[in-house]
């Protein structure tokens, strides 16, 4: 009996991602399925970069494919990210699937750093990226990404993100001349931050990463709240007052029911760059443990190295920098974890206007 193609389609469903936990979310609208004899050739979205080439989900595909009498021709896994449900009465973006806050409670904990690599992390597995910087008192994406200038008007009111190293960005600093400060009052700023996010004629993007201003006052508080987030992500150092403070930033997201997709701990270790000496300087585990507190995801550590400051300051950050280095490799890994948590989320609800009858 020649087996069909709802078969292998049921196959595939039963199969389990080992990233995700849950079933493959495959019909037979977005597999392309083609077979020849007993031999099948198969295209499988993934909805989140396919990174270093997921052995272990293709052995399982391949298993349950023999399992049916057939040959594997060939396999091929592609990316094609949804969108995510974000807080209740917002909208996602139009052509922005999933925006992902990236927080701290605190300034200096390299929070700016890890959302510039990260954006780069996932454009490089594939992914489509903006990069929104949300610091109007300090904005450093411009310096990071090595990027000048003013965005271009396309229209009455929409400005033509700048582009770098495959990321799109938008930021007030384009705006604003290099040692000009913004003396705005908490108002002004929301109103600005939303300008750029409304404002800026983002393309067909699979994540905005928000680089969020630090700590979790009026501004930080009213831009979890107006911006539709799919989830955040909290950077933390694992010094205890760093913790202390990121443990709130945390909480704030949870009470306007923003998912935690993890914390990262920057500064995990410091690099001696004369001797290579390794030494946690700050503490151990801090991030460790509070993601554990929380019942959030762990996302992984960063070091305290000069190599990763000089290269941000060069505008060619790690990821760009120096690629194949363990420094990046580490950004990979979270970017992947990141992109994973959000394909576990829930879709997007399909959009259904409320209609009010009135009598005329």
């Amino acid at each position: 009996m020649s087996i069909t193609t709802d078969q292998i389609v049921q196959a595939l469903c039963a199969v389990t991602d080992p990233n995700t936990k849950k079933k493959l979310p495959v019909t037979a609208k977005d597999c392309d399925i083609t077979l020849q004899g007993n031999t099948v050739s198969v295209t499988v979205p993934l909805g989140y970069p396919v990174h270093k080439g997921q052995p272990e989900l293709t052995k399982r595909i391949e298993t349950a494919l023999q399992a049916l009498g057939l040959q594997v021709g060939t396999l091929h896994l592609v990316t094609r990210v949804q969108s995510h449900a974000v807080q209740s009465g917002l909208r996602s973006l139009p052509t922005v699937r999933n925006i992902i806050a990236v927080a701290s409670g605190k300034g200096g904990v390299g929070k700016s750093t890890t959302a510039v690599n990260l954006a780069l992390a996932l454009s490089a597995q594939g992914a489509r990226v903006g990069l929104l910087d949300a610091d109007i008192y300090g904005p450093s994406v411009p310096i990071m990404l090595g990027l000048s200038g003013k965005p271009r008007m396309v229209s009455d009111n929409l400005m033509e993100p700048l582009q770098s190293q495959g990321v799109y960005a938008n930021s007030i600093g384009f705006l604003i001349g290099d040692d000009a400060p913004a003396i705005w009052r908490g108002p002004m700023v929301t109103q600005a931050l939303m300008q750029l996010l409304g404002q800026t004629a983002w393309p067909d993007l699979d994540y905005l990463i928000v680089d969020m201003p630090p700590g979790t006052g009026d501004i930080a508080l009213t831009l979890s709240q107006k911006v539709p987030l799919t989830g955040a992500v909290i950077v933390t150092t694992p010094q205890d007052l760093a913790l202390a403070d990121a443990r709130r930033g945390l909480a704030m997201f949870q009470k306007v029911n923003v998912p935690v997709l993890g914390v990262v701990e920057n500064m995990s270790t410091h690099v001696c760059s004369q001797c290579g000496h390794v030494e946690p300087i700050f503490g151990e585990h801090g991030g460790r443990t509070m993601a554990a507190d929380f019942n959030v995801p762990w996302l992984g550590a960063l070091p305290l190295k000069m190599s990763i400051r000089e290269q941000t300051d060069s505008g060619r950050p790690t990821v760009s920098a120096d690629p194949s280095g363990p420094e990046a490799a580490a950004y990979h890994d979270i970017a992947a974890r990141v992109a994973i948590a959000v394909a576990t989320l829930p879709a997007e609800p399909a959009f259904k206007p409320t209609v009010v009858a009135r009598k005329t």
